[in-house]
């Protein structure tokens, strides 16, 4: 058995022979006599997958003052083996028939009661619990089932299982690069078993179900296109032309895009920022809820508010109190949890989106969990979704392929899967590595692993601020060497590729595919190059990520400035003019300027101190910038698109 059953009972004669029992019909059993006993091994094992427990137990085996021992029962008792593990399914296992099982606050999965002396009926139904539902990827087994078939094909695609290439002399190798099965499960809508990604109502739907069910959702859908196309998806479907949303400028750009798309209002957030290190981190929540409530008050339709959380660098908002002040403005929202899907099955992260009250939480299942690239979920709480439902299903029409890659589908299901089975294991685990990695960096003279209080601004230290221990920033000012170069001499000497990089930092993820191996490597290549560096004095790289927080004004309607025919001019005459595409430096990743936004001397300031960094920056080719003709102002203004923006006022 690869799972394993805690039993809790405080009598000590009764859970001898229960185990014994249980442990006769192929049953691991562990056992526990108090609740303290109980949520120590639930910490400690992750295989343990159910609880059979009294009504009420015990705290501990100590007595009060007053000669009695603290107990828990019911929904109380439940609670505590939540906070600790939510996937864990509890069963009462029970001497009494007559109890009040109405108060087992909706954590308890069933009953069986001791005087039925009936061991056969609780393994059956211990094993349909884990077996048949838990431990099951409904999508991936129905692919499994077809490809095992070896059924002719007759229909796309065209490699028709793979024999168009691995009889090629010229794509032989393609063929055995990827293996047989890879063909042979990537298939076409045209197998009803498989089901449909854009009308599910079979293994998919079944797949989805579950999914919600383990991140709490109400309702969960795949996304094949990435977190970039689900930001667009739901942006499409809560906002109308005209509507205003709410956004952090340190969003993804797939979410400035479905602002366009949506022909949304935006109103910006400057994000806090490290200027020493180049750390971009949250929005001063006070920031946050002033500029809902300035927005409101200009009359704003403000619809939607969508934030990122955790951050690229690991800072996590006090996200549930950010949820609530939203609510009470009658404010959606959507928060980016791309870097962060992981963060359900181990309460060292809680509470993700869903737990928050969020309505809406995207999720690139690939970044941090063992989904394929581009696979992601969209996981819905809005209990509004019903009335929107049909017109969110459009949408997600209008952006999915109707030829999805079935293999992808499948590693979604298998990813919740691993992450309900075992994902409490995992990220114990993740979070042990790092510490170990941070503990061994921090011996050497010349790295230092960044702590919370050196990656946040002051303005964000008193706003709940967390750390994702799971994500190493690196200082490697220290060796002299910028981190390009040090990014350079870990690629191309010790086949290392690092996540990111800053001005003078890099980011390592502690992902659960990391292994000690893996650790060891990288600390003795930091070693080596810290060695390398010699007598090389530490430098101070400059990071004025600072331009950020002086961001001139929106002028236009992203929409139509997107979609002006514009005129391209360089990049120094363009003071004064609007901008009608998105410039973006990366790093830091951030749109500097976007669609409709006025062109300040700050921001050409800013572009040419990125270039001379040799940053890289989209939107700018050859030192010259697309804007908008004076006509194409005119007319903007004639036909109502002026924003009257809120640092305007």
């Amino acid at each position: 058995m690869k799972y394993r059953v805690l039993l809790l009972n405080p009598d000590v004669k009764t859970i001898e022979i229960e185990s014994r029992e249980l442990s006769s019909r192929g049953i691991n059993v562990v056992t526990a006599k108090n609740v303290e006993e109980a949520c120590r091994l639930l910490r400690e094992d992750g295989l343990i997958h159910v609880i059979l427990t009294e009504w009420e137990v015990p705290v501990s085996n100590e007595e009060t003052n007053l000669g009695s021992k603290v107990t828990l029962k019911g929904a109380e008792l439940f609670e505590e083996f939540k906070v600790i593990r939510f996937e864990v399914t509890i069963f009462l296992f029970t001497k009494s028939a007559d109890l009040p099982y109405f108060n087992t606050g909706g954590d308890l999965s069933g009953y069986f009661y001791k005087g039925d002396h009936d061991y056969d009926d609780i393994v059956r139904k211990l094993r349909s619990e884990v077996i048949n539902s838990k431990n099951r990827a409904p999508f991936f087994d129905a692919l499994l089932e077809y490809s095992r078939k070896s059924k002719d094909s007759w229909h796309t695609p065209g490699h028709a299982s793979g024999y168009s290439v691995k009889n090629s002399i010229w794509t032989r190798d393609f063929y055995e690069f990827f293996g047989a099965n890879l063909f042979r499960s990537d298939v076409s809508v045209s197998v009803p078993m498989l089901d449909s990604l854009l009308h599910p109502n079979g293994v998919i739907k079944e797949a989805h179900e579950l999914a919600a069910r383990a991140y709490s959702a109400r309702y969960t859908f795949f996304s094949t296109n990435g977190t970039s196309t689900a930001n667009k998806i739901l942006l499409q479907t809560l906002l109308k032309p005209g509507d205003a949303i709410l956004l952090d400028r340190n969003c993804h750009k797939s979410v400035h895009y479905g602002t366009i798309l949506a022909g949304a209002e935006p109103v910006y957030l400057s994000p806090s920022v490290n200027n020493r290190f180049g750390i971009f981190g949250p929005v001063p929540k006070k920031r946050i809820i002033s500029t809902m409530d300035k927005a409101i008050a200009m009359g704003k339709k403000l619809k939607v508010m969508i934030l990122t959380n955790c951050t690229y660098d690991g800072l996590i908002y006090d996200i549930a109190d950010i949820v609530k002040e939203a609510h009470k403005r009658n404010v959606k929202v959507i928060v980016d949890e791309a870097w962060y899907g992981y963060a359900r099955f181990h309460p060292h992260f809680f509470p993700c989106a869903m737990e928050a009250g969020a309505d809406y939480a995207t999720q690139s299942t690939h970044k941090t969990m063992s989904a394929f690239s581009q696979a992601s979920m969209i996981h819905v709480n809005d209990p509004e979704f019903e009335d929107i439902e049909d017109f969110f299903m459009e949408n997600f029409n209008m952006h999915t392929s109707t030829s999805p890659q079935y293999p992808m589908i499948a590693s979604l299901d298998v990813a919740r899967k691993q992450m309900v089975m075992e994902g409490y294991s995992l990220l114990s685990r993740c979070i042990e590595l790092s510490d170990m990695l941070k503990k061994s960096i921090n011996t050497l003279s010349k790295f230092r692993v960044l702590d919370l209080d050196d990656l946040l601004s002051d303005e964000v230290k008193r706003d709940g601020i967390k750390l994702d221990p799971t994500k190493l920033t690196i200082d490697v000012s220290g060796t002299g060497f910028s981190s390009k170069e040090v990014e350079h001499y870990l690629l191309e000497k010790h086949n290392i590729q690092i996540e990111k990089t800053t001005f003078n930092t890099l980011t390592v993820l502690i992902t659960i595919g990391a292994t000690h191996s893996k650790l060891n490597r990288l600390f003795l290549a930091l070693e080596n190059i810290e060695k390398m560096s010699g007598t090389r004095k530490p430098q101070k790289f400059a990071a004025r990520n600072d331009f950020f927080l002086d961001l001139s004004p929106m002028k236009f309607m992203p929409r139509f400035a997107f979609y002006s025919d514009g005129e391209s001019i360089p990049l120094r005459d363009a003071i004064d003019r609007v901008s009608a595409c998105m410039v973006t430096p990366y790093p830091p990743g951030i749109p500097l300027l976007v669609p409709g936004q006025m062109i300040s001397k700050t921001a050409i300031e800013a572009l040419n101190y990125y270039r001379d960094y040799h940053v890289e920056i989209h939107g700018i080719k050859e030192g010259r910038i697309k804007v908008l003709t004076a006509e194409e102002e005119k007319q903007l203004e004639e036909y109502g698109y002026r924003i009257n923006d809120i640092t305007e006022t």
